[in-house]
Parts: C-alpha cells; structure tokens; sequence
C-alpha cells in the first residue's frame, strides 16, 4: 500500500489484517495447494527414491598391551577415553583401499572402494569398547553379506598392520528389510508444509501489490482525503432478487408503483 503525506512522498505500509483477510479468503487455495504438493511428496518418495537397508555387526577390540613399531602401548579397560580412540584407529584401517578391495573380493561385489567406502560407517558404540559397523545399500541380502565380509577380513587386516591387536566378533550381520530412507511419511508432510507455505507467500505478496480501491476505507488511509460520495453497489441484490438502483427506484416510485431500471 502506497501512503502519500501533504508534500508528496510517498511510502509504503503494509497492513497486516488486509494480508490476513486476503489468506483467509483464499484458505481454499492453501490447502489445495497444501494436497497436491502432500501428493507429490508421497509420490516422488513412494516410486522415485530407491530404499535403502542397512546392516550391522559389533567387534569387541581387544584392550591388551601391543606394540606398533617400537611403541609398546597398554590401555586398561577402565580407560575409555583410550579405548574409543582405538576404535577410531581401527575405523580408518578398515576405510583403507587395501582392506576394502579384500572386502569387495570377500562380498563378490562389484564395486569399487571408493563406492565402497560411502556404504560404510563405524564407530564406537554407546562410547563402549565395542565397535559397531554399519552397511547400508539397495539390497537388504547385500548388506548383510558386506557387513559380515568386513567381519572376517577387518580382524585378520587390523592384526597385520598392529603387533598383538586382535578383534572379536560380538554379533554377526542378518538382512534387515526394513527400509531405512525415504520417509514416505517425513517427504509427505515436508511436501504439505512447501505448498501451504508457498500459497501463502504468493497470496501474501499479491495482496501487498494491489493497488486496488476496495473501499473507502482504503482512500482515507492512503490518501489522506475525505469521501465526498460512494457510488451503490450494483450487483448488491435484496430479498426481492432485485439490484441497488432497482430497488431504490421501486421505494421511491411512490403511488403509481412505476419501476425504473
């Protein structure tokens, strides 16, 4: 809304119960908007997203004295702090293009480490000394077979690059079909929340752009002049079905009851 003051500058208001108004007249629009957006969200998760699985084993790492090099090292099982580090020693031996090509021939998969290495994550779990490798892919079966390929190959790898480590396995890895990405229902309600957001700030921004004169109401807030006459509306109908000047021409006809349109 554009105001203009006694020395003819003009600025901008914005008023907010026209905008409030405007989106309350237009509620049906938002929520068509918000349904079709809903739907588009559930459909674009439902068949475009492939669903991924994931698969998991736990390793215990071994907390006895070993030596790398000349460096013997003796970690306690009182000191986690040390035993998490450990883990993360562990975790970059099996990110290693060596460990994950033995893995890939283990798994007969065919892809390459790198591929490989964005399918797995590890670490410690629940900041214990047990190591938690998790394998997610498109095949629940895959995973699994990945997840338990680094179960034997990990072991046998950690012992040949540090003197006396060794790991144990604590659980093996089994198909989890339950899918764990998309949401159907977390891509449905994202969806709703775009389209209402998005009608709104498009209903939003055409009601602050109108310029339109709706009332009088609207010429004394913008112009700052008086009203000196308002034409009737119309398309304004009575009880009788009939129009503004109709009516009135018919109460003021008098005794011959003449109609003029």
């Amino acid at each position: 809304m554009v105001n203009k003051d006694e020395n003819t500058k003009e600025y901008y208001t914005i008023d907010l119960m026209h905008i409030v108004r405007a989106l309350w007249n237009r509620a049906w629009i938002i929520a068509l908007a918000a349904v079709i957006a809903a739907v588009a969200g559930f459909s674009y998760a439902k068949f475009m997203i492939t669903p991924t699985y994931s698969s998991s084993i736990m390793l215990y790492v071994n907390n006895t004295s070993f030596s790398v090099g000349n460096t013997n090292l003796s970690i306690s099982s009182s000191q986690i702090v040390a035993a998490q580090s450990l883990v993360n020693t562990y975790s970059q031996i099996l990110d290693n293009r060596t460990t994950l090509e033995r893995v890939i021939e283990k798994a007969e998969v065919t892809y390459d480490y790198r591929t490989l290495s964005g399918m797995i994550t590890s670490g410690s779990a629940n900041e214990t000394e047990i190591m938690r490798v998790t394998v997610v892919s498109t095949d629940p079966y895959e995973a699994a077979r990945i997840a338990n390929s680094i179960a034997e190959v990990l072991p046998i790898r950690i012992a040949e690059v540090i003197d006396g480590a060794s790991m144990e396995v604590v659980d093996t890895a089994v198909p989890n079909l339950s899918k764990i990405a998309p949401s159907i229902t977390k891509y449905t309600a994202l969806g709703m929340f775009l389209g209402a957001f998005l009608a709104c700030a498009i209903i939003a921004v055409m009601a602050i752009l109108d310029d339109t004169i709706h009332d009088e109401e609207y010429i004394l807030q913008t112009y700052n002049h008086p009203v000196l006459a308002k034409i009737p509306d119309l398309l304004e109908s009575n009880t009788n079905n009939n129009y503004g000047y109709y009516s009135y021409r018919r109460k003021s006809s008098g005794k011959n009851n003449e109609y003029l349109d």
